[in-house]
């Protein structure tokens, strides 16, 4: 199994980052690669669409709100890996109650490609969305 992970420190508190990104629907309102989300079968799925159109449907596996972190799997999307579970996590930062860390890790076997290939995917769109979640929380 492959795996990647990617951290950012934010400008914002952890909480502010947590009212942000929380959500399992909440994609759309910081991440421009997911213009669309659709919360199904009581927001416990979520359809997302991509601007190309192309569809990924992913289900929550665990959430908690206490310690601001989620798990989902992906049910179904154009990506070449199979049993693809990522956790969206937010840190405090020592001493720091204006900054907050963002990870975001997954775990995934590689389908059709290398997991070379597979690993630098994934480490990108993380690294990137948490890229556009730093400046939507700057803006």
């Amino acid at each position: 199994m492959a795996s990647t992970s990617v951290s950012r420190v934010v400008p914002a508190s952890p909480q502010q980052v947590w009212n942000l990104i929380g959500g399992f629907d909440a994609l759309p309102d910081w991440l421009p690669y997911i213009p669309e989300s659709t919360a199904l079968e009581g927001g416990r799925v979520r359809r997302l669409t991509n601007p190309d159109g192309d569809v990924i449907i992913e289900r929550l596996v665990g959430f908690d709100e206490a310690e601001r972190h989620y798990s989902y799997a992906i049910l179904e999307a154009p990506f070449p890996v199979d049993g693809y579970v990522s956790t969206l996590r937010v840190h405090a930062v020592p001493g720091r109650d204006d900054l907050a860390e963002v990870q975001w890790s997954g775990r995934f076997h590689p389908r059709g490609a290398t997991e070379q290939e597979v690993v630098e995917l994934f480490t990108g769109i993380y690294a990137d969305g948490l890229d556009a979640l730093h400046e939507t929380l700057a803006a």
